[in-house]
């Protein structure tokens, strides 16, 4: 809520319109059909926006190197390439170019949000395996990319401090949405080449002096190429800060799921 709301209404008017905004955002969802975004069919709540068959025929099925994106016949975190330089690790519960993806782009650019809940379940659900398989351990706190004040007044919304926010939620990690800014309005990367992007990206984002946490999740909507979470990753590894990357969909390299 705008910081001039905050300040001209009482905590008391706040708390009641909160509440009348969850209330009425439940009845509106169960008077609405409630149907799959992929195959219509109906889904009973409270599940929305992805019925379960759709979501696992869209997930990950085996093995994947969280470096590269590969897929592999052995659960560990890389594959042989991967192995030699051990890059950032990268989860996402499935690929952007089998299925889900769509949905995961949808949020981005045209405000759909009904599929951002059960993805953001399905990310848990890898994450915790991840977990129990001893390939990764959570972290302190969770960070979403962020965007320029511009680009926020134009979009009207960040879509990855909304799946930040709802992976908070479930994992009960603390949200960090400040102490990392993007002091840079720079243009789009969609259709920039990897050289293009670095340069674009180059200075674009400024990590605050008193950041205080050691290990972060850096969340974004999808990984593609890794420009943005990489020069970001780098503003924390330089104080020490071990960093991991979680998204929606990863776009991997074409040819690396092949197996699958």
């Amino acid at each position: 809520m705008p910081h001039f709301v905050k300040r001209i209404w009482p905590q008391s008017a706040l708390r009641i319109m909160r509440l009348g905004y969850q209330l009425g955002t439940r009845w509106l969802a169960g008077s609405l059909p409630n149907r799959c975004l992929l195959c219509h069919q109906s889904i009973s709540l409270p599940e929305t926006g992805i019925c379960a068959v759709c979501l696992q025929s869209g997930l990950y099925h085996g093995s994947i190197c969280l470096g590269c994106g590969k897929s592999m016949q052995i659960e560990v975190d890389y594959c042989g390439e991967c192995q030699k330089r051990q890059p950032r690790k990268v989860i996402a519960p499935c690929s952007y170019h089998q299925g889900l993806g769509a949905w995961v782009g949808a949020i981005k650019y045209q405000g759909q949000l009904a599929a951002l809940p059960v993805l953001c379940r399905a990310l848990v659900a890898r994450l915790k395996v991840l977990e129990q398989q001893g390939l990764i351990s959570l972290p302190q706190a969770i960070v979403p990319v962020p965007l320029h004040p511009k680009r926020l007044q134009q979009r009207g919304f960040n879509q990855a401090w909304l799946i930040a926010h709802e992976l908070s939620q479930l994992l009960q990690l603390p949200l960090v949405s400040e102490g990392l800014i993007r002091q840079q309005d720079t243009r789009p990367q969609a259709g920039l080449s990897g050289a293009q992007r670095r340069r674009n990206l180059h200075d674009a984002f400024m990590l605050a002096d008193d950041f205080a946490f050691q290990r972060v999740a850096l969340v974004d909507d999808v990984v593609t190429t890794g420009t943005t979470v990489s020069e970001i990753a780098r503003l924390f590894e330089a104080r020490y800060v071990h960093v991991q990357v979680w998204c929606l969909a990863r776009a991997e390299a074409p040819g690396l799921l092949d197996d699958i």
